[in-house]
């Protein structure tokens, strides 16, 4: 049987030049951007890479191809990544939800869409258990 050949999906949203510190500057709750500060040092300093603006509202680390297991097709995107959104935090963790059940469950106040934790405040978070979700993300 021969392996189908992938091709390389054209996303919308691919890194930009445009300042991330610009925009996280340009966030109006301070809480919220106080909070984009707090993730944007964590994943900085568990990647080894400077943040880069994913389109216009994503801060994404480091690059990586990913071929999705059903159809074949590659993407290029970040490792790790977040968005600081009106409501809430937007964190983009690479992770197997089932593998980590345990961390999630004890991670605090938290929801899910698409993949992403949506946080709306660090507060209601455990630091300690978000980190370690980053590391093994990574």
């Amino acid at each position: 049987m021969t392996e189908k050949k992938s091709k390389l999906a054209v996303l919308k949203t691919k890194e930009t030049a445009e300042s991330v510190e610009e925009f996280i500057n340009k966030i109006s709750k301070e809480e919220l951007r106080k909070d984009s500060y707090i993730i944007l040092e964590m994943m900085e300093k568990a990647s080894g890479e400077k943040a880069k603006m994913w389109g216009t509202s994503i801060i994404g680390f480091g690059n990586k191809r990913y071929k999705s297991p059903t159809s074949g097709r590659e993407v290029d995107w970040f490792l790790i990544g977040f968005s600081p959104r009106k409501a809430y935090l937007s964190l983009y963790l690479m992770i197997d939800h089932k593998e980590y059940e345990t961390q999630i469950e004890k991670l605090g106040k938290y929801k899910t869409s698409g993949g992403c934790f949506n946080i709306k405040k660090l507060q209601d978070i455990n630091i300690a258990i978000l980190k370690g979700l980053i590391e093994v993300s990574l």
